[in-house]
């Protein structure tokens, strides 16, 4: 795969996957609100995609060592992944009753995350599945608390 694609693509999913089970997560804990989730969800599939799209192009820009179409089809590339990957949460949050829709979703995040981290790491391939996963837990277990304190410190504002 070409660098621009690979760099789009890498960041898209990656961003994608850690940003909305996070944002699921949290916002499951502190609202159990199915309409906050899936408002949510749409604004990190366009706004972040936008976001993370941006952020793509001016760190390739900063490098100096791409053509603008290499930096403009890495960002594309990002804004696709990140948008269809996020987008993709939005099924079982929509299908399942709200405590199995999150969990369906982590094990669709972390599954995905799984795969793709043992499609690109070089030498030991597990290693690189166990370090992404480890990070991926660590933001889903910190975000679970985080809506859980708001809940309990803000739920009666």
């Amino acid at each position: 795969m070409e660098h621009s694609k690979k760099i789009g693509f890498s960041f898209g999913i990656t961003s994608a996957i850690i940003t909305t089970l996070g944002l699921i997560v949290g916002l499951s804990s502190s609202t159990h609100s199915r309409l906050a989730i899936i408002g949510s969800v749409l604004v990190i599939a366009i706004a972040d995609a936008f976001s993370d799209s941006l952020g793509i192009h001016i760190s390739e820009e900063s490098e100096k060592k791409h053509s603008k179409g290499e930096i403009y089809k890495a960002s594309v590339y990002t804004w696709i992944a990140k948008f269809f990957f996020a987008m993709s949460f939005l099924l079982p949050v929509l299908l399942l009753p709200m405590e199995l829709a999150v969990i369906a979703s982590v094990l669709w995040g972390l599954s995905l995350l799984a795969v793709f981290s043992y499609c690109i790491g070089d030498g030991n391939r597990w290693s690189a599945v166990g370090e992404h996963v480890l990070i991926a837990a660590v933001v889903i277990i910190a975000s679970h608390y985080v809506g859980v304190f708001i809940s309990s410190y803000f739920g009666s504002i």
